[in-house]
């Protein structure tokens, strides 16, 4: 699906995407270079890191206009619930779309399978996601030190380097665990359900550090 299309609204973003990439601004500005990605074609004029370190970071939830995307095989007779773009300084990151059977209930999004697709618009280490998932998965429940490091080299086994246009699929199996594609081809899974729990609680639960993103992937926000 093409990522071009403008999105209609936006809205103040706080959370672990905004401190891991103003991380990689600062330590870029540190050196005098900007972020790879700052730099990538089609960005505009690059910008300075310090320049960058000032902006702002926001969210944007949106229907593209787009024909809809097909429903993933991960999850038969799913529908998309909802949709968001993740922004930072204004370069989009990753569009996220969460596919649930036509009797799904968000106030019970821990006890139904669904799918979350997350579409990459810039390049990141899979080691980098897989660290900062652990450290976002405590905001949805706790979870000892040895649990942490089983779960963080899991993902790390799992979760390859990725490309703009690259995609990381993941299905939820309540009571057994999450499994994982990237660009469609099965990578890994962890069958451990405390695990599939808090790293769908990432996006879903009411503790995530994005809500608005939260909001618009459960269809709870409408277009502006």
């Amino acid at each position: 699906m093409s990522c071009n299309t403008p999105w209609p609204s936006e809205r103040p973003l706080t959370g672990w995407l905004r401190r891991a990439l103003l991380g990689a601004v600062l330590t870029s500005a540190a050196a005098g270079t900007a972020p790879a990605w700052a730099n990538a074609p089609g960005n505009g004029a690059a910008a300075s890191a310090p320049a960058m370190a000032a902006a702002t970071v926001s969210a944007v939830g949106s229907v593209p206009s787009a024909a809809s995307p097909a429903a993933p095989a991960q999850l038969a007779g799913s529908r998309l619930q909802g949709e968001a773009t993740l922004r930072f300084f204004g370069l989009r990151v990753y569009h996220a779309r969460l596919w649930t059977r036509p009797d799904f209930q968000p106030e019970r999004f821990l006890e139904q399978p669904v799918v979350l697709e997350l579409e990459y618009l810039r390049d990141l280490k899979g080691g980098a996601i897989a660290e900062r998932s652990v450290q976002e998965m405590r905001r949805a429940g706790g979870f000892n030190e040895a649990q942490a490091e089983r779960w963080l080299a899991e993902m790390r086994r799992i979760f390859p380097d990725v490309k703009n246009g690259d995609r990381l699929t993941g299905l939820h199996e309540p009571g057994v665990g999450a499994r994982f594609w990237h660009n469609g081809q099965p990578v890994g899974a962890v069958a451990d359900p405390a695990f599939g729990r808090l790293f769908f609680g990432i996006w879903l639960a009411p503790s995530t550090s994005e809500p608005a993103m939260r909001l618009a992937l459960l269809g709870q926000t409408t277009n502006r």
